[in-house]
């Protein structure tokens, strides 16, 4: 895609960010006064500087001490006022901040809740948990800060190039000289900074996205003794976002003491051609020392502004990071006028449908089924066939290219998601807890469940016992994903947390992977008997476990090779018996 401008970026950047800042206009009136005001106070310093020096006069007896004292007086009454509305200030930014950041946060993660499932196959969990945490910190921090120090600074400028031309207009062209060599360095050094900032972003992202990868399967690499090749792969990781790092701060920081180094010839100048209009008699000596003190508040901000240019290039980028994720396609409408599906007794009918990750790339070929109410429906086949894209098609994580499925005689994209996937319960292989208690963890589907019916369930699923023999049986409280409890235990209590819902149709991923052979029969017996009337669907790798399906689809390369019961397939001799014997020969 065409990158904008830089230029057409910004306004647009800045147009996103006073969205967040256009809800607090009352606490920013509030800070642009007092930085007004504030900075009008200590800009008048100079020149009462200058007028208590012209009140001492020259030589022995001639100091007007009385005048001297005057604007002394107000100068200390000046500078106080100035370093109180500073400091209210800056307790305006801290909440004005907190209050942008924290609506920004929710905005981000309120998207993430409505992005398709194909948005987190495309992106690592680590390079969004970055966007969230260290680039909207970034966004905020530069933005909150930044920009009011630029709005201070541009305030500085005027007022003392205001003041330095009433006291000596003609030292002021020592400003046309150093000013546009400040603004050209800076453009240049800019224009040369804001790539390199985009891809510090991009590469402590994928340095997040690999350590949150490892940390999650850090027994794995133990198991397997590549804790070595690891270290290696974060060592290049690691060098790859601290040299974008360094490069981008590098860069950026030249601008300051350059910018700055600018500045102080102005001042050699000033102090030079000042002393030359003294000699002649153009200019009082208090005028030379407000007028120097002027050109320093003058020139200051333009320094402040280049070193500001650094951070403020690392904060576009950051935005541009944060505003591309909240910028991305939510999952696609329910169709207008789409009904609720409801009192749904379970029968699935599949009409040749195609599908395909990418448009290049079909995996699913006319692909059709039909699952009656209460049948138990096996998918089976080699890795990668597409049995969990059957799965994700039914459930609508994807859409189909072309064909239809229909529920109870009603097509799934003529109802809303919501009500389909409701319709279903569901165990996945990658079993998901959350930081709660057991009994939490179970009734997470059902709003209100009774501890009966989790008990019910538990009983069910064959966790009772084991919750039981707990010192707080249900009020146990899991860490992290469960990780106090082992992986088959993890696996029960997701299948308890289906058994709970009141659903017509059950989807089983490899919902039995992690437990032994004798737990998985007494599952399957406890499911056979608890889901009468309903339609399940199970994928199975093992199978021995689904030669009493109603219903077994051998799908191979998107297609189904063969389909019917487990001995309607071993009678064929086709590809299913060969898997069957296969795995028996393993097994």
């Amino acid at each position: 895609m065409h990158e904008p401008r830089s230029g057409k970026r910004k306004k647009y950047l800045l147009g996103r960010l006073w969205k967040y800042l256009s809800h607090h206009k009352l606490l920013i009136a509030l800070a642009l006064l007092c930085m007004l005001s504030g900075n009008l106070l200590a800009l008048l310093g100079p020149k009462l500087s200058g007028n208590a020096i012209d009140a001492m006069g020259i030589g022995y007896g001639s100091v007007d001490f009385p005048r001297v004292l005057y604007y002394v007086g107000l100068m200390a009454v000046f500078y106080l006022l100035s370093g109180v509305l500073s400091y209210i200030l800056s307790l305006l930014m801290i909440r004005l901040s907190r209050q942008v950041i924290c609506r920004m946060r929710k905005d981000v993660f309120d998207k993430l809740s409505i992005l398709p499932v194909g948005f987190f196959d495309r992106y690592q969990t680590g390079d969004i948990i970055s966007v969230i945490s260290y680039d909207i910190d970034t966004v905020n921090q530069s933005f909150s800060n930044d920009l009011l120090q630029v709005l201070q600074s541009i305030v500085i400028v005027v007022f003392s190039l205001a003041m330095m031309l009433s006291i000596a207009p003609v030292l002021v062209l020592v400003f046309a000289v150093t000013i546009p060599l400040s603004i050209v360095f800076t453009k240049f050094i800019t224009k040369r900074v804001r790539p390199l900032f985009r891809n510090r972003s991009k590469k402590l992202g994928e340095l997040n996205g690999f350590v949150e990868e490892m940390i999650g399967g850090q027994k794995t690499t133990k198991a397997y003794g590549r804790e070595k090749e690891v270290i290696t792969r974060f060592d290049l990781k690691n060098k790859e976002a601290v040299d974008a790092y360094n490069k981008a701060e590098y860069y950026g920081t030249l601008s300051g003491p350059s910018v700055n180094f600018i500045n102080n010839m102005s001042l050699v100048l000033v102090s030079v051609f000042g002393a030359l209009l003294y000699l002649e008699g153009g200019i009082g000596l208090g005028e030379i020392a407000s007028f120097v003190q002027y050109s320093r508040k003058f020139s200051g901000p333009i320094n402040e502004i280049a070193n500001i240019i650094g951070e403020l290039q690392s904060a576009f980028a950051a935005a541009e990071r944060v505003f591309r994720l909240m910028d991305e396609m939510p999952e696609k409408p329910d169709a207008e006028g789409a009904k609720i599906l409801d009192d749904v007794y379970g029968e699935v009918l599949v009409k040749d449908i195609s599908f395909g990750y990418s448009p290049d790339k079909t995996i699913i070929h006319h692909f059709s089924m039909k699952a009656d109410k209460g049948s138990l429906v096996a998918i089976v086949g080699p890795t990668g066939a597409g049995k969990t894209t059957i799965i994700n098609l039914l459930m609508r994580f994807y859409d189909a290219d072309s064909g239809a499925i229909y529920v109870d005689d009603s097509n799934i994209y003529d109802v809303t998601r919501d009500s389909l996937r409701g319709a279903y319960s569901m165990v996945l292989q990658d079993t998901w807890l959350f930081y709660g208690t057991i009994f939490e963890n179970i009734a997470y589907g059902k709003e209100n469940a009774t501890m009966e019916e989790v008990v019910q369930a538990a009983k069910a699923a064959k966790i009772h016992d084991y919750i039981e023999s707990l010192p707080q049986g249900y009020q146990t409280v899991l860490s992290d994903n469960g990780i106090n409890i082992s992986k088959g235990q993890k696996q029960l209590l997701t299948i308890a947390r289906a058994m709970l819902l009141d659903c017509k149709m059950l989807i089983l991923d490899e919902a039995t992977s992690n437990v032994d052979t004798r737990t998985e029969q007494q599952i399957q017996a406890a499911m056979r008997e608890l889901m009468q009337d309903k339609t399940c669907f199970v994928i199975a790798h093992r199978l021995s476990t689904i030669r009493n399906a109603d219903n077994i689809l051998v799908v191979r390369d998107g297609n189904i090779e063969e389909q019917g019961t487990h001995e309607e397939l071993m009678a064929k001799g086709g590809f299913y018996s060969k898997l069957y014997y296969a795995q028996f020969e393993t097994y």
